[in-house]
């Protein structure tokens, strides 16, 4: 049987949630049918490189300092299509979108692009481009329906637009420990009676990680025995480290960095907090939920499609933020009523948000489109 052969474009394989997806689809997808290659263009943010590798994938970084380099290396990737026979690219956020809408006008090779955030979100020139490009590809495909009425509502495409919910591997985010026997509290020096609060993201605005430690500080104010963790890097990790030394809050909020093994993590926390402004349909939100983490969350973008609060986890509105505190304190008070949101998380991503059912859309898909 002859594979389809698929390249996957992105600007980074970096540790955010789109490039996370990547080896965690393809270690779901079936190569006995299909081919995948990757091409990203920032060599410094090349984390899920090796995770990609492990699992099958061919990579090649085609190094660009900036966005306009990135859209002059089209002559490379249309030469790639062509040494590597490529039948279809899925392109990931706009600038890898923008590149590939370019080689598909000049090659006819059919193109997906899958969009994260909400149209809404983006600089001016981005969303300017956006829009002005969006046709030039097969399909649109939005992470959310909050994302796909984005971009219904900014572009009015031409070309179908469909919604393909993020998923997550729940076969392989499971909890193997109370929170209280993980190693990772041994290794950071965090009491077993800890109350820990943790987060993974990127050190972007719209986490809103000030807000995250100044919700810290309160809560620890409140109760001695809480504890923080944050994990990931980013463009504004100076400011968020100011921020942490501000506070006061050295010794009971730790960074760990970006770490490509996440799990222990997860493992280690009573509560999984997320303070964004907006969001597509957070990767880690799923992680920590299948990982069975008590969630405490804005309602930001498409957390409002996975998360029914009270339910699955305690949410507020974006501009409430000051009340997550009390959540947090009610949540350490109430085992019982943590435990039970903690079980709830579990059984939504595994019965919506299975990548097993995101990868087999997306071969379906991909098989619509190249046979």
């Amino acid at each position: 049987m002859t594979k389809i052969k698929v390249l996957h474009i992105i600007k980074s394989l970096g540790r955010g949630g789109a490039e996370m997806l990547l080896p965690e689809t393809l270690k779901m997808h079936d190569t006995s049918a299909f081919e995948f290659h990757y091409i990203y263009f920032l060599p410094w943010k090349n984390q899920m490189v090796q995770a990609i590798e492990a699992a099958g994938g061919k990579v090649t970084c085609l190094a660009a300092k900036n966005n306009i380099a990135l859209l002059f290396q089209y002559r490379k990737i249309i030469r790639y299509c062509k040494e590597n026979q490529i039948q279809l690219i899925h392109a990931h956020l706009p600038w890898a979108g923008f590149v590939s809408r370019l080689v598909h006008r000049l090659t006819d090779i059919p193109v997906l692009y899958t969009e994260h955030n909400m149209q809404e979100r983006y600089h001016y020139v981005t969303k300017l481009v956006n829009k002005y490009t969006f046709n030039f590809q097969t399909l649109g495909i939005g992470v959310s329906e909050d994302v796909t009425h984005s971009i219904t509502k900014n572009i009015a495409p031409k070309i179908n637009v469909r919604t393909l919910l993020n998923g997550v591997n729940v076969t392989s985010f499971v909890r193997t420990s109370r929170p209280e026997n993980a190693a990772i509290r041994k290794q950071l020096q965090i009491p077993e009676t800890a109350f820990l609060i943790g987060t993974v993201a990127v050190f972007r605005f719209q986490k809103r990680l000030d807000l995250w430690l100044e919700i810290l500080k309160q809560t620890i104010d409140s109760d001695s025995n809480v504890y923080g963790i944050i994990v990931g890097a980013g463009i504004l990790e100076p400011q968020i480290k100011a921020k942490q030394e501000a506070l006061g809050l050295q010794g009971k909020v730790i960074f760990v960095g970006l770490q490509t093994e996440v799990k222990p993590y997860y493992e280690a926390m009573n509560v999984f907090m997320m303070t964004s402004s907006f969001e597509g349909l957070p990767i880690a939100l799923l992680e920590a939920m299948s990982m069975e983490c008590a969630i405490v969350t804005t309602d930001a973008g498409g957390i409002k499609e996975v998360i029914t609060s009270e339910k699955e986890g305690l949410m507020v509105d974006v501009d409430n933020w000051q009340t997550m505190s009390e959540h947090l304190l009610y949540l350490k008070n109430k085992p019982e009523t943590r435990q039970l949101l903690s079980e709830n998380a579990r059984k939504r991503v595994t019965t919506t948000f299975s990548i097993q059912a995101m990868v087999t859309i997306l071969e379906k898909w991909y098989k619509e489109y190249t046979i």
